[in-house]
């Protein structure tokens, strides 16, 4: 219809077809249907009445082709969602959270060297929607300060009306706070008109003291834009007063100090006024320095930063170190002129929230914690930290600010790519206003957007601590869903009225990943600037890693490549769908009547592959339907073949086990029936039921663990007995694994083992005790009696008992007897049978220790199968139990479909109804798979618990053996 020629003009749209449309086509897949609902006929109707000219058309709720296309091109079908250029962000974070439109050298009109000035430029940027403006200040030839450009050609311009012009425009745009970048070189006496200038013109205006609720002190964030509406920030060089460890009169040296800074003003004063401001044209070592204190003397000014921010940098900065200095620049103005110079009180007073300090390292200003400072970073030296330490810089960027600017050689007031930048989470990315150059096409393009307010929310992963972002990063970030964007361009529409060629560019600039550049372009259309027709295939960004900080520019160029107009667009605001793109000028002004006709498809990234997968993920139902219908039609073709339909969820017969026989067997999961993963497939993971118990005789049980499941035939189809959800499940007791058999059969072999051992003990006391009463003599059985009973009383004392077990006493007690049989033995065999009886109680209790380990050993690992299978039982009996919920409530969908097809014949009243009740069962089955889940979840804990108690119980016996 939208490409239709002159004989489908005639063709009507219907209310139903136009409903078709808006849901299929223009409708974003990826919103919520309960929070954006599906259009209805009502609104198609409402469409069709605002839009169709024709009258009868419109109360027919037809579309023909005039009202049609209007509404393609009209409000109400935008290619960007209306709420994305309302004010849409959360202003209430902390200002480092927020990208914030910032300019450089402002007052410029052209080359930094050999340009003009202007204040009609401050007013232009802030109109524009900046809101951090520079002003480099110099003394004039009247005590008057000045702003200019120093070292250079470029005629100076009134610092006072400059302010003025300020004052009037800084909240004409956006109400949100301006912060003034004052690169100030002047005397202080200049600098305290600075400072009057500002209370007196801005008012109230000006924010020259932190707000109570956030003070300047380390660890406390900085407010948000929110509380700092219709106000203005002084960005100066902040006075601190520190007392030097080489002077030893504080307050001498400090009336000193002051004295000296007087009196070397005063001279520099005389010395500018009569070299004309300090404007020393066409000097060689003059012409080579940079013209901003930025970026022509970044070391001088990082050494008076570092003087003017912290003692601990003073000290190390030695008087060897300044006198070098001097000995380089002896003249005492050309110091003053090149430096910015030392803040004077009245000017330091304005300075609260943005600090400038010199930045020495991450680690230091991670353990200051200073929030209310911030560094300045030429574009090179950004570039140089952002490659070097990536994460670290983005981090350092979620609580302090930073501004970059351009380079010095940029001579010709060019800019850098800004989204380089933007990707380190950099707020104050400077760019020069007066250059519309590419990175300031896309500068006023992403700002156009929350109200034009000049700040932009930066996403949550560049704002939180605790997450952490890679600016290089190629894979999908941790908790970001990466997007695909597709971008068809039909045709265009008054493009312009030359009769020239034209074609299109679609670029996407983001993280590095997903910056696409010079790789998408239309053909050619010749000699047509009015409707060119590109019908190009689509242009494809397969995988949007970070879509939040991404955005595509749409650029018509004349063949010869002469730049017509273009339009910044976000990726996250995209609509998809047919849309009309209105076309901005290189200063982001509306161009007239200039649109371009695309179709955009927004998605999910969806790794190739995994394509279908992701379709069943999102509509399960229907899904579940082309399934059954696929079933359907193949056992129109199989029925002959006496096929086996198997419900969809059901095991195919391949994985099913041996029924469980009548009656039902114990649901505790025990050794003796426990539920393993299918051996043959193991990469499916499937969970199978094993036969009932085997006898001895059928399946002899391995010593390793439980007897594996035994298959039933393929041709078996009889239902598995599972246990519901709602049944419990009773862990094993401990004297079930007591029980086993391979338990059994270790104590077992542990008794022949002791009985062998004492039958050898029996045998060899035996024959010592023989061979003692043939050898000995009547004197000697005297003292051998004699000392045999002595020793018999010691054994059997309560000191032994303190010393050896039950089992040990027990087996002395028996020599003690046997001592007392042969007390006719001599001494020597007395003591032997002693040893004798202690070697046999000491080889008795290592085989017992042998086999207890070994046997709780087994124990244990029978325990951990044995509950693992019944946590794996479980999970798979809610599966089970949730797949059976939602098959019968498809069925109830359909049985109640079906009736109701009969009752209502209208087509797009069954279509609402359909929908309505599909959306009644998503609900249901949602409330049953959270009714499932908590009943698994207690049941699950429950186990759990049981599981613990027999797991303690194992370890108390385990003690106590």
């Amino acid at each position: 219809f939208c490409r239709c020629g002159g004989t489908s003009k005639r063709r009507l749209m219907t209310a139903a077809q136009f409903v078709e449309f808006l849901n299929k086509t223009q409708r974003d897949p990826r919103l919520n249907e309960i929070l954006y609902p599906y259009a209805n006929t009502s609104r198609a109707k409402d469409l069709v009445q605002q839009y169709e000219p024709n009258k009868y058309n419109a109360q027919r709720g037809q579309f023909s082709f005039d009202g049609f296309l209007r509404y393609l091109m009209s409000e109400d079908n935008p290619i960007v969602s209306p709420s994305e250029l309302d004010l849409s962000d959360d202003m209430d974070q902390p200002l480092p959270h927020y990208f914030i439109n910032s300019s450089h050298n402002t007052y410029l009109t052209g080359h930094q060297l050999t340009g003009k000035s202007s204040v009609e430029m401050y007013r232009q940027c802030l109109l524009a929607g900046c809101r951090c403006v520079e002003l480099d200040f110099w003394n004039g030839r009247t005590e008057e300060p000045v702003i200019v450009h120093g070292y250079t050609l470029v005629p100076d311009i009134s610092a006072k009306e400059v302010i003025e012009a300020i004052a009037d425009s800084a909240f004409k745009t956006s109400d949100y706070p301006v912060i003034l970048s004052f690169e100030n070189h002047c005397n202080p006496r200049q600098q305290a008109k600075i400072a009057q200038y500002c209370r007196e013109i801005f008012g109230e205006k000006l924010l020259d003291s932190p707000i109570d609720s956030h003070k300047l002190e380390p660890g406390t964030l900085l407010p948000p834009p929110s509380l700092l509406k219709g106000k203005i920030i002084i960005k100066n060089k902040k006075k601190h007063h520190h007392h030097h460890h080489h002077h030893t009169d504080t307050s001498q040296s400090n009336s000193q100090s002051s004295l000296q800074q007087d009196i070397i003003g005063s001279a520099v004063g005389a010395a500018e006024v009569e070299h004309g401001n300090g404007d020393i044209p066409h000097h060689p070592a003059l012409q080579v320095r940079q013209s901003s204190k930025e970026s022509a003397h970044e070391e001088d000014e990082n050494d008076d930063e570092e003087e003017s921010s912290s003692a601990e940098e003073v000290e190390e900065d030695g008087p060897g170190e300044i006198k070098l200095r001097l000995q380089e620049k002896p003249s005492s103005d050309k110091v003053s002129a090149a430096k910015e110079s030392e803040a004077g009180a009245e000017i330091s007073a304005l300075v609260n929230y943005v600090q400038p300090v010199h930045f020495s390292s991450f680690e230091n200003s991670e353990k200051k914690n200073r929030c209310y400072e911030m560094s300045s970073f030429d574009e090179r030296q950004a570039t140089t930290l952002l490659k070097e330490r990536p994460i670290e810089f983005v981090n350092y960027n979620k609580h302090q600010l930073s501004r970059v600017y351009p380079a010095g050689t940029r001579f010709d007031s060019s800019n850098f790519m800004p989204q380089v930048f933007w990707n380190a989470g950099c707020q104050l990315v400077a760019l020069n206003y007066q250059t519309l150059d590419l990175a300031m096409q896309l500068n006023l393009g992403m700002f156009e957007y929350n109200h034009q307010c000049g700040y932009l929310l930066k996403p949550e992963f560049m704002r939180r601590r605790d997450r952490r972002l890679d600016p290089f990063a190629e894979s999908t970030v941790d908790g970001i869903i990466a997007g695909t964007v597709q971008v068809t361009v039909i045709s265009g529409q008054f493009l312009t009225d030359k009769r020239v060629g034209t074609y299109v560019e679609v670029d996407m600039y983001g993280l590095p990943a997903d910056t696409v550049r010079k790789k998408f372009r239309t053909r050619i259309v010749p000699a047509n600037g009015i409707n060119p027709t590109y019908d190009e295939e689509p242009f494809v960004f397969k995988k949007v890693v970070l879509p939040e900080l991404a955005s595509i520019r749409l650029t018509a160029y004349e063949d010869s490549g002469r730049f017509i107009g273009h339009r910044v667009l976000p990726v996250v605001g995209l609509c998809p769908g047919y849309r009309h793109v209105m076309l901005r000028t290189e200063s982001g002004q509306p161009l007239p009547l200039a649109t371009l006709f695309l179709l955009i498809v927004v998605k999910d990234y969806v790794p190739d592959g995994l394509s279908d997968f992701a379709e069943a993920l999102a509509n399960p139902i229907k899904y579940q339907s082309e399934l059954e219908k696929r079933a359907q039609q193949l056992a129109v073709l199989t029925d002959d073949l006496d096929v086996i339909e198997e419900p969809p969820g059901k095991l195919p017969a391949s994985e099913m086990v041996r029924p469980i026989p009548s009656p039902r067997p114990s649901i505790v999961g025990g050794l003796e029936s426990p539920i393993v993963e299918n051996i043959s497939e193991p990469e499916t993971g499937s969970v199978v039921v094993p036969s009932e118990p085997a006898t001895q005789n059928e399946q002899p049980t391995s010593p390793q663990g439980p007897p594996a499941p035994v298959k039933a035939p393929s041709k078996s189809n009889d239902a598995i007995l599972l246990p519901t959800l709602s049944e419990d499940l009773v862990a094993e007791p401990l004297e079930k694994f007591m029980e086993n058999k391979v338990v059994k059969e270790k104590l077992q072999e542990m008794d022949k083992k002791l009985e062998t051992l004492k039958k050898k003990h029996e045998k060899e006391k035996g024959r010592v005790q023989t061979h003692g009463k043939t050898s000995s003599h009547h004197d000697n059985d005297r003292k051998k009696k004699f000392y045999g009973s002595m020793l018999v009383k010691r054994l059997s004392s309560k000191n032994i008992q303190k010393m050896f077990p039950l089992s040990e006493i027990l087996a002395w007690q028996e020599c003690e007897s046997d001592a007392s049989k042969a007390a006719g033995l001599p001494r020597s065999q007395s003591e032997r049978l002693l040893s004798l009886c202690k070697d046999y109680i000491n080889h008795e209790k290592e085989l017992r220790e042998k086999y207890h380990a070994l046997i709780f050993q087994t124990v244990e690992k029978l325990m951990k199968t044995s509950q693992c299978n019944q946590l794996k039982l479980l999970s798979a009996l809610l599966e089970r139990e949730t797949a059976d919920v939602m098959r019968r409530l498809e069925a109830v969908r359909r049985g109640e479909v079906k009736a109701l097809s009969k009752v209502h014949r209208d087509k797009d009243e069954m279509i609402r109804i359909k929908r309505e009740v599909a959306s009644s069962m998503v609900e249901k089955g949602v409330h049953e798979r959270v009714r499932l889940t908590k009943i698994y979840e207690k049941r699950r804990e429950e186990l759990q618990r049981q599981h613990e108690e027999v797991r303690l119980s194992l370890e108390e016996r385990k003690h106590k053996v």
